[in-house]
């Protein structure tokens, strides 16, 4: 997209949100957007297409901090159509409302080397200014990223998991290869900007560079478009895209897919697409870092005289000893048994010993127990002994 483009259209308004907008507040807006604009929810709505065009276009900018940057100080320099303050052309620079003079370049970033000359990407030069220093700069538009998201069972995310995820997006087309071009031609240089996409005109001291009419700033003329695509080397396609999720991989996080995202015009290469990971929780472990963790029921015999118990893990059963003695809620750890590490090896499993108390004795048990408080009176022991509150 050049900086024309950039000034003419309003990415905020696009997603709804205000030029002062956080990062996470336009990443929000974005996600509801396309959801609600998506071509698998609008099928043959040809104005919810556009719109998730468009606003898949203003995320494209607005959710990369350098790009947004850009597009601010393009805007705010050039949003009222011309130089800050009604500049003139002045003896070795430009002068101001002010009557202060100084040189264009300064402004521009000197010989280059920065600054927003490199910013503007060649989009004012010195009144009559060439083409040469837009023709290499010219590029195919590389394609929109994609954004999409998955829900993974807490033990898939835990071991990886490979997922199939099925979307409808602008892809290649399959018939001239992305090229534009009917099967068996090819596209041909614009001689009205011998390939560059852009062409200068004088407006009083300066030379604007503007996208090619011919060409349509692609640099290239398609004599023979292809049918199917109808020469932008891009269709609308469901296609099922394998994922592989890593092991170990934590709710809210992103994958990135090189190259999967929204095509590129005429063969340019394509966006990437990022895929949210949401985790479902599970009934018996929870997490930790790299550590799971679980809560196990045990009876107050099992924790006095010690014993070994069977617990879960994600592989299996093990048997983990409980030490006589142990008090309720103590943590017994099981190392190798947690998440998976990305260096090799793997987090705790971490027990935590919960006592679970019976609701209803028989007539036996019931005395039993009486006959143990009595006994245990008789030892000296005093469950309250050293106690604050006592």
């Amino acid at each position: 997209m050049s900086q024309r483009e950039w000034i003419e259209k309003d990415f905020y308004k696009d997603l709804g949100v205000s030029p002062d907008a956080t990062q996470d507040e336009i990443k929000k807006a974005y996600r509801k957007l396309a959801r609600d604009l998506h071509p698998d929810a609008n099928p043959g709505d040809a104005k919810a297409e556009e719109r998730f065009k468009a606003v898949s276009e203003a995320n494209a900018v607005l959710s990369d901090p350098a790009k947004r940057k850009e597009y601010d100080e393009t805007r705010r320099l050039f949003a009222s159509g011309g130089m800050p303050g009604g500049f003139r052309p002045g003896a070795g620079g430009f002068s101001g409302g002010t009557g202060a003079t100084f040189d264009i370049g300064d402004l521009f970033g000197g010989g280059g080397d920065g600054g927003l000359g490199d910013l503007f990407g060649g989009l004012f030069n010195r009144a009559g200014g060439g083409t040469a220093s837009t023709a290499g700069r010219s590029r195919p538009r590389r394609g929109s990223d994609v954004e999409t998201e998955t829900t993974l069972d807490f033990r898939d995310a835990v071991q990886g998991v490979t997922v199939p995820l099925r979307m409808t997006s602008p892809a290649p087309c399959t018939t001239c290869h992305g090229s534009g071009a009917q099967p068996g031609t090819s596209p041909r240089v614009c001689p009205n900007c011998n390939g560059s996409g852009v062409v200068s005109r004088n407006q009083g001291a300066f030379g604007f560079s503007e996208p090619c009419d011919d060409c349509r700033g692609s640099g290239s003329i398609i004599d023979n478009p292809c049918s199917d695509c109808r020469g932008t080397g891009v269709q609308n396609r469901t296609r099922t895209i394998t994922v592989r999720v890593p092991a170990g991989i934590k709710d809210g996080s992103r994958i990135r897919l090189a190259g999967q995202g929204e095509a590129g015009l005429r063969g340019a290469p394509s966006g990437d697409l990022f895929v949210t990971v949401h985790v479902r929780p599970d009934r018996v472990f929870g997490r930790e870092g790299d550590d799971l963790t679980l809560v196990l029921p045990v009876s107050y015999g099992e924790l006095v005289l010690g014993g070994t118990v069977s617990v879960p893990t994600l592989d299996g059963r093990v048997g983990l000893k409980i030490p006589p003695g142990t008090a309720d809620g103590r943590v017994l750890r099981v190392r190798g048994r947690g998440v998976p590490k990305r260096g090799g090896g793997a987090g705790d499993l971490l027990v935590t010993v919960k006592v679970a108390i019976p609701q209803n004795l028989d007539e036996k048990a019931t005395e039993a127990l009486h006959n143990y408080l009595r006994a245990e009176e008789a030892s000296g022991f005093d469950p309250r002994e050293g106690w604050a509150g006592a």
